[in-house]
């Protein structure tokens, strides 16, 4: 496990960071943007190797060569969204309020509470494309994907509950329609879905059904759906995980 020393940052910096917070609830609730919001976080911070230490939670994805990769299609849109919020704060960097971002779109949504440390600084640099994870790929797929983030096993399958919220857009994805009947709600019905099989109006990609095909990820999405309360605690954990990849690392 990574240990973590965070920046000490300016008291005027975390009251910038609460009053953000509330400025982003009021947002996502009235525009019922949160998956795209989570969405937007995943992707920024998603693009981390843990042996070259390049791309992560930087604030790169607003850069236009980052923001036109194949995975990020759509995530214009967010970017758009946040920016009046973003510019009432112009002292939190762009790494920290797209994270900031993040926590609130699980929160508001009904899922667990997660904490943010600030103090992210913002790259400059985009970072290369072809690191996050296609929907039409397997188990190896997801494996090599997240290991390169530095995540293990359990981690990918309690991020894969994030797809409880939200839906996939044809034009963005090639795949069409929500996971769960409530997809503005964060809970565990991912995973209930999955397991009860295919259902017409919901979606299963190609890396959700793979989850069902391995020993070791199956047993969790098993335990995911039969218990809320283990697949928030373990989700709120490894969503911290991924929104610090690369920030604050012990040497």
């Amino acid at each position: 496990m990574v240990r973590k020393s965070y920046p000490e940052v300016k008291e005027e910096y975390k009251e910038a960071v609460q009053r953000c917070k509330r400025k982003l609830r009021g947002l996502i609730a009235e525009k019922h943007c949160a998956p795209i919001v989570l969405r937007l976080a995943w992707h920024s911070a998603g693009t981390f190797d843990v042996k070259t230490r390049t791309g992560g939670p930087f604030g790169t994805i607003k850069i236009p060569q980052e923001l036109a990769h194949e995975a990020n299609k759509g995530l214009d849109i967010a970017v758009r969204l946040l920016e009046p919020i973003k510019e009432l704060f112009p002292i939190l960097s762009y790494a920290d309020f797209y994270q900031l971002a993040g926590v609130v779109a699980v929160e508001i949504t009904g899922g667990p509470e997660i904490k943010f440390h600030p103090g992210r600084v913002d790259k400059v640099v985009p970072a290369p494309d072809g690191r996050l994870p296609e929907a039409t790929k397997g188990v190896d797929h997801l494996r090599e994907i997240f290991g390169r983030m530095g995540l293990n096993d359990k981690e990918i399958v309690a991020l894969s509950g994030g797809h409880t919220l939200g839906r996939c857009h044809k034009e963005r994805s090639g795949f069409e329609g929500p996971w769960t009947l409530n997809p503005l709600i964060f809970d565990n019905s991912f995973f209930k879905e999955i397991l009860s099989g295919e259902k017409e109006g919901l979606l299963q990609l190609p890396t959700d059904k793979a989850l069902l095909q391995d020993p070791v990820f199956r047993p969790l999405v098993e335990k995911y759906a039969a218990d809320e309360d283990a697949f928030f605690e373990d989700y709120a954990k490894a969503h911290l995980k991924l929104s610090e990849l690369g920030f604050a690392d012990k040497e």
